[in-house]
């Protein structure tokens, strides 16, 4: 399985990934790994953790982007990215994880997606705006967001 884009592939991650991680020494936390681990005692969680985003130009892993679990109770997803820093500011946060909230819409149990930033964090509030999030509350240090299937 895996998405595309204009620009980017999006591939969500499984115990393969890590060889396309280790060949292109791609480190940008530890979510991928964990959500590897989690995989294997769940394998209904395959697209819903990780997913490396890779610009089709020449197959570089350029960040990560995906969901923090399955949808819940209330049928929401979290959705989270990190990209390198040498490719902030060309717009792929924004193609990534628009190509991941219509992913997830198209699953009968998501009717909304969820997200958090930090308050300092522009760069993340502009793409959760750019793509047609709203603002649900706002703390000393975080504000979350939410679209709802019925928004697209």
């Amino acid at each position: 399985m895996k998405s595309e884009t204009a620009r980017l592939i999006l591939l969500p991650c499984d115990s393969q990934s890590a060889q396309v991680i280790e060949a292109q020494h791609y480190e940008n936390g530890p979510q991928i790994a964990d959500h590897v681990k989690e995989l294997k005692n769940d394998p209904a969680l395959y697209g819903w953790g990780s997913w490396l985003v890779l610009r089709k130009s020449d197959g570089l892993i350029i960040g990560d982007a995906g969901f923090k679990g399955k949808p819940d109770a209330n049928q929401q997803v979290e959705v989270g990215y990190g990209f390198l820093e040498s490719e902030w500011g060309k717009g792929y946060a924004t193609e990534a994880v628009e190509c991941l909230l219509d992913w997830a819409f198209h699953k009968k149990d998501v009717i909304k997606v969820i997200a958090e930033t930090d308050l300092d964090n522009i760069g993340s509030i502009r793409v959760l705006e750019k793509l047609g999030m709203k603002r649900t509350q706002a703390t000393y240090d975080m504000i979350y967001w939410e679209k709802n299937k019925e928004s697209i």
